[in-house]
């Protein structure tokens, strides 16, 4: 068990995290050319934070959350998802009171759920989010959306969709609630036994329900866009209208309600179609309460969450490969007795901002270039007795075999003319 990792985590491995590193850096660029800043937050917080702001009809809190007491006898838990977390850092720190929108992402943010192993879920799995505080225009919506949108098909991700939704507010969905409880009411007694408890105190939870035969039974339920008030009616056209405007293929989705509570308004996701079927990439959508909920002022509030995992398992199965950078611009070979001579070219290489590396295991001159062409090294240095005393070193491109002598003071600009 010491040399087994926890089951639902997953190590990232030296040689597969430069796929980690190569799709962060796509994202934190997609994230700036929107004006988003990053957030780093705790990786627990108050169990609180996320009974009142999660809700505690939904299956991350009462069935997926890792809660513990601490040596003060405090509720704590591992953050379950990324946006109670960056509310309460927006609170704490008086962010509402700077310019608004303030506009925030975070990425590779570790998230805990404890729920079954499975493709493109573990019960540590990684997020980039953003979050937008102070915007109610449906533009604010719409923008998320794109980002995400253009995001995964500049990775190359194919048979990409758009699901909408509006679940409406606090003042439309009393109403629908109703309507939803007397549509249900002749079928409480076939549901399973949460939904059963989510019938009396939150019914559109029963339409997120993944039981098949619940499924069934809410499939002609009434909808909530028929339902929704002025407002919400109309920040939804507007949202259709920003999204036909950009030229994104979306559908309106209505069972599509997210798994937590604090959703108003907007829900979307983006679903990608796999030879197992549907997998949703992204999910997220519009939470006007949550500040206010959480002690704030009354502020408007959108975002979206993004499994890292899951977008690479989408890649691999796509055969989508991300480009592998060179691990060594040049390796240092040397003869004999030379090693301090090597070594201080390789820092000289280093400065000079190539990436450089030597033999450190004592392998003979046959040994160390058999060694740098299994690391893929473009260019070998190599250091003899005639080399050591001329203080010059001899560059080898090991893809074209050009060879060339110059001085260790040129090295540098010869490497990297070479690796051009």
């Amino acid at each position: 068990m010491l040399t087994q990792a926890p089951r639902g985590t997953r190590d990232v491995l030296p040689t597969d995290s430069y796929r980690w590193q190569y799709l962060e850096a796509k994202m934190r660029q997609a994230a700036a050319e929107a004006g988003y800043r990053e957030v780093r937050t705790p990786v627990f917080e108050h169990t609180e934070l996320f009974l009142r702001g999660i809700g505690d009809t939904t299956d991350v809190v009462q069935k997926e959350m890792y809660t513990f007491k601490d040596k003060g006898d405090r509720s704590i838990t591992l953050k379950p998802e990324g946006t109670a977390g960056a509310v309460r850092a927006f609170l704490e720190s008086n962010l509402y009171a700077d310019a608004l929108p303030s506009k925030m992402y975070y990425l590779a943010a570790p998230v805990f759920r404890y729920e079954a192993p499975q493709a493109g879920r573990l019960r540590e799995h990684h997020q980039f989010g953003l979050e937008c505080f102070g915007a109610k225009d449906a533009t604010a919506d719409a923008e998320l959306i794109l980002l995400a949108y253009r995001l995964l098909s500049g990775l190359g991700v194919k048979n990409l969709s758009v699901r909408i939704n509006s679940i409406g507010c606090p003042k439309c969905r009393p109403v629908y609630h109703a309507k939803l409880k007397e549509f249900l009411a002749g079928h409480v007694s076939e549901l399973c036994a949460d939904c059963r408890s989510r019938y009396e105190r939150n019914p559109l939870r029963v339409l997120d329900c993944k039981v098949p035969h619940d499924q069934e039974i809410v499939r002609d339920a009434p909808a909530m866009l028929d339902n929704l008030c002025e407002e919400c009616a109309a920040h939804f056209a507007k949202l259709q209208q920003c999204l036909t405007a950009a030229g994104v293929p979306y559908v309106i989705d209505s069972h599509i309600v997210r798994g937590l509570d604090y959703y108003t308004k907007t829900v979307f996701e983006l679903v990608t179609k796999t030879k197992d079927g549907n997998l949703t990439v992204c999910g997220g959508g519009r939470y006007d309460n949550l500040v206010a909920e959480l002690g704030g002022p009354e502020l408007p509030a959108v975002g979206f969450g993004m499994g890292l995992e899951r977008v690479l398992m989408l890649l691999d199965g796509e055969g989508i490969e991300l480009p592998k950078p060179r691990l060594y611009d040049v390796f240092v070979t040397y003869m004999g007795d030379h090693a301090i001579e090597a070594f201080s070219l390789v820092q000289r290489l280093r400065a000079a901002g190539l990436k450089a590396d030597m033999d450190h295991c004592g392998r003979s001159l046959k040994a160390q270039f058999k060694y740098a062409n299994k690391v893929s090294a473009a260019v070998t240095a190599t250091i003899g007795d005639e080399e050591a005393a001329a203080q010059s070193v001899k560059l080898k491109n090991m893809e074209t075999k050009e060879e060339k002598l110059v001085t260790w003071a040129e090295a540098a600009e010869a490497v990297s003319g070479m690796i051009e």
